[in-house]
């Protein structure tokens, strides 16, 4: 074979460049595609690419341009399927783009195109070679310096060259000329001021009839810039109606529609005009392309014409009865772009829409569902929810989580307003929870704990469904779902007081198998199981106020809410169920397995675990001394008159309520009077140097002390803490500034307003939500609520925080502008065309010249001067201030 061969000639060479065997038994393009396939992908396939690359770094080193072009194919072709870098050989790139032959020219043009970046050292190397082909008169070599400039286009690039691509825009061929209309589209981007030179012949070839193509590629440059500033286009609407009425291109009819969707919305006039000939189009259309399009058209922008929206809905569901899975897509978007303004066009096609949701496309699948959410309120929520759980049950894990995901960002949308029965929906979250497939436990878990601090009512259902999802030892051997334990587990705590049986949730919160969580998510039981054992030990020492304290838990510490009776009822029947369930044996048996379950944490690595650990092993042991050392007879007083005292300041410290904290509480805190905030911290770093002493030690094990040792340190306790204070005191008044003052300051409310409003309720229709099929969605009549709906609490900038997304540096506003001045005639430059763009430097020299002679000028002219200009910008920006985009009258 000429391959073996070729790489066996290749080891004679001792110079750098390729020999003449070399040259005549060079791999080509294809035998490079062949090997490379005889290869199994793997470490034979690397290899054989490897061996590849070393022949074409010798090859394309040649004198001969022939095996120069060669190299550089396979190496593009390398480079385009297997990601191999070919940034070395741009300057070879640019070296075939200077060659006669066309061959060679569009191989380097080619290379050029899928390599060159901004950051290119040789791209400069290429502004003659492209002004040269752009001048050619072969209109193919024209049509590569086009093809290339289009993709690698700088600002440099677009600047130099722009006199030459408006050269182009009026050539005779139409083949140069629609290709140098598409190349406009990235100069205009990259240099703004070539809209001044090329606008107007831009619309000029917009008006043309003669050639098809010229005008497609005219109408797509006008829609990419409409889609980024449409206002600017205001005056050429004449132009985009003729071409709407007057064309019969499919394509370009889809772009003016593009064009008059954004328009409409600045001009509303333009509707009366335009609709009838959309809606004539619709119907006699066979294309389903431009079907689609005039529907979407419609629907988005002339919404408002009810006989347009009729047909366009009856376009929709021929869509949906077609066997291509393609077209029925395209209905069920046209669907969800209807169901904003017209939802009955969506409950028309209910019986569609749910079969769709088990289609064998995922796409149709997606859509389907989105158009079930969206007709998703208040009155429907749980009958739906009910439906797409059962899909979600028999679905594959990819859509069941698309599911699960629409289900929790509606019901959870502007703080829960469509949620009624909050003891629906934790259950209905938990019931989440247990699906097998499921991965949204970061929203599962975020939304139970924000349920918990918004809605009061929900509490003791709450604390029922995190208690379920504890005592289930399946779930832990779940990753999934360990975020979801560990939200269940904090309000298991966070709310024990209103749990029937705190010792289950003990026992579930200390079970074995929870080893197989987290060290983060282990620490949290641990703590839970702290608030826990904090609340029975109080129960027990205090059982005649475990009721009171349960039933006016929230009069004591917020004044401004009330249970409902029914609530309170409730509550105090928790109380009495939990006080009747702790005795002295049920205490001695939770304190024994506290201790035998934590006591082998107690020396883990972990500081978080270790550190909780420890201060649950201090209670317990505590209140195991006393209670083991006393009578039974004894227990109350002896207990309660050494130790109830820290249990109940502990069991008050974690009872106080934890609410949702105002994304802007920080900056509502009032500056103290008197404290100076410096900006500049360096300060600190001095202060810190001089005043803290730094330790040269640190150990997580506990010093171990000796009897000698402990005796030694009670004498100086007194004179250690004497000296600290005064070291404080010292370091207080040299740097006072940092200090904040001791006298207590106002605080800022913390109440906030309730949600749901009525003021701010929106007035859905309840008729246009009957139901979602005949079969499985029927929706009961709603029913008389007990009790009211309740009490949401609502931070003033809404539930979470909003994503800041840096808005994108661009031109479009340059190129606004510029098109504004060229349609409206403000422009005082650039009449010549390319004269006056290839004169641009030497007008700069002569305006920098003129300013120069200005200033030796006497002082009276400079000042009439100055008042001329004032007058002549004034009048220029009271034109730009009247800019509003004038349509003729024939039009609206």
């Amino acid at each position: 074979m000429s391959g073996g061969s070729g790489s066996g000639g290749g080891g004679g060479v001792s110079g750098g460049g390729p020999s003449l065997m070399d040259s005549l038994f060079q791999r080509t393009l294809d035998d490079l595609i062949k090997g490379i396939r005889l290869h199994t992908p793997g470490a034979a396939q690397s290899t054989f690419i490897s061996k590849s690359l070393d022949e074409i770094r010798r090859e394309i080193k040649s004198t001969d341009l022939q095996t120069k072009s060669t190299a550089l194919q396979k190496l593009t072709y390398l480079h385009s399927l297997h990601g191999i870098d070919m940034s070395w050989a741009a300057f070879h790139a640019v070296e075939l783009t200077s060659s006669p032959s066309f061959a060679h020219k569009k191989t380097g043009y080619l290379a050029a195109s899928l390599s060159f970046r901004p950051s290119t050292e040789v791209l400069l190397l290429l502004t003659n070679q492209l002004r040269k082909d752009l001048s050619s008169t072969n209109q193919h070599e024209v049509s590569l310096a086009l093809e290339c400039l289009a993709v690698i286009c700088t600002p440099d690039f677009a600047r130099d060259l722009t006199p030459d691509i408006f050269t182009l825009l009026a050539s005779s061929k139409s083949f140069i000329r629609k290709k140098s209309i598409a190349c406009l589209l990235m100069i205009f981007t990259q240099y703004p001021d070539a809209v001044r030179v090329c606008f107007k012949r831009l619309v000029e070839n917009l008006e043309s009839t003669d050639n098809a193509q010229t005008l497609a590629a005219t109408v797509g440059v006008f829609c990419e810039l409409a889609s980024k500033e449409p206002r600017s286009y205001l005056p050429l609407a004449p132009e985009f109606y003729r071409i709407l009425v007057d064309s019969r291109n499919n394509w370009v009819l889809i772009k003016v529609l593009k064009i008059f969707s954004k328009l409409a919305k600045l001009e509303p006039r333009l509707a009366k005009k335009v609709v009838e000939p959309i809606c004539d189009h619709m119907k006699r259309s066979e294309a389903k392309s431009l079907v689609f399009e005039c529907v979407r058209t419609i629907v988005s922008s002339f919404h408002d014409y009810e006989f347009a929206v009729k047909l366009a809905v009856s376009k929709i569901k021929e869509l949906l009865l077609e066997t291509d899975l393609n077209l029925k897509y395209l209905g069920l978007q046209g669907l969800l772009l209807v169901a904003p303004n017209h939802l009955w066009a969506v409950l028309e096609n209910k019986e569609v829409i749910i079969k769709s949701l088990s289609d064998v496309d995922r796409n149709i699948r997606l859509e389907a569902l989105k158009l079930v959410m969206s007709m998703v309120s208040d009155d429907n929520v749980i009958e739906i929810c009910r439906v797409l759980i059962g899909y979600a049950l028999k679905s594959d894990p990819e859509f069941c989580n698309e599911i699960l995901t629409s289900m929790l960002s509606t019901c959870s949308r502007n703080v829960y307003e469509m949620v009624t029965d909050f003891d629906w929906y934790v259950s209905l979250l938990g019931e989440m929870a247990r699906i097998p497939h499921c991965q949204n436990g970061e929203e599962i878990e975020y939304q139970l704990i924000d349920i918990g601090m918004r809605v009061k009512d929900v509490r003791p259902e709450l604390v029922r469904i995190g208690r379920d999802l504890l005592i289930d030892p399946a779930l832990l051997g779940n990753p999934s779902i360990h975020t979801i334990l560990s939200a269940a587990s904090w309000v298991s705590g966070e709310y024990i007081r209103f749990s029937k049986n705190p010792f289950e949730i003990m026992e579930a919160l200390l079970q074995p198998r929870t080893n197989l969580l987290s060290p983060s998510i282990k620490a949290i039981y641990i703590h839970s199981a702290y608030k826990v054992l904090s609340f029975c030990l109080h129960s027990f020492l205090f059982p005649h106020t475990s009721t009171i304290s349960v039933s006016n838990l929230v009069d004591e510490h917020e004044p401004g809410f009330t249970y409902s009776e029914s609530e309170g009822d409730t509550n105090a029947d928790l109380a009495t169920s939990s006080k009747n369930t702790i005795t002295r044996e049920s205490i001695i048996n939770l304190l024994a397995l506290v201790l035998s379950s934590l006591t082998p944490l107690a020396e883990t690595h972990d500081v978080e675990i270790q550190e909780r650990v420890r201060n649950v092993l201090g209670l317990a042991r505590l209140a195991q001394e006393e209670i083991s050392s006393c009578d039974t007879l004894q227990k109350e007083s002896i207990f309660a008159v050494k130790h109830s005292v820290i249990i109940r300041l502990i069991n008050d410290a974690l009872s106080e309520d934890l609410g949702p904290v105002s994304l802007s509480a920080q900056e509502r805190v009032l500056i103290p009077e008197g404290l100076l905030l410096e900006e500049d911290l360096h300060k600190l770093d001095n202060i810190c140097e001089q005043g803290l002493p730094i330790s040269e030690s640190f150990s997580l094990v506990k010093p171990v002390l000796t009897e000698n040792d402990s005796v030694s340190i009670h004498p100086n306790e007194e004179s250690s803490e004497a000296e600290s204070s005064s070291l404080l005191s010292e370091h207080r008044k040299r740097h006072g500034l940092f200090y904040l003052p001791s006298d207590t300051t106002q605080n800022t409310s913390t109440t906030f307003p309730p949600a749901n409003d009525p003021n701010n309720q929106i007035d859905t229709d309840v008729e246009d939500l009957v139901r979602l099929t005949e079969e499985s969605l029927v929706l009961k009549k709603k029913s008389t609520l007990t009790r009211p709906r309740p009490v949401v609490v609502k931070l003033d900038e809404g539930d979470r925080a909003p994503i800041a997304r840096a808005k994108a540096e661009s031109n479009d506003d340059l190129i606004s502008g510029a098109v504004r001045d060229v349609l409206l005639g403000n422009e005082d430059c650039n009449k010549g065309g390319k004269g006056d763009s290839e004169g641009g430097n030497a007008s700069k020299r002569k305006s920098k010249k003129l300013k120069e002679k200005k200033q030796l000028s006497q002082s009276d002219e400079n000042v009439e001067t100055s008042k001329q200009k004032r007058k002549h910008k004034g009048r220029q920006r009271g034109d730009v201030a009247v800019q509003n985009s004038v349509i003729p009258d024939f039009l609206l």
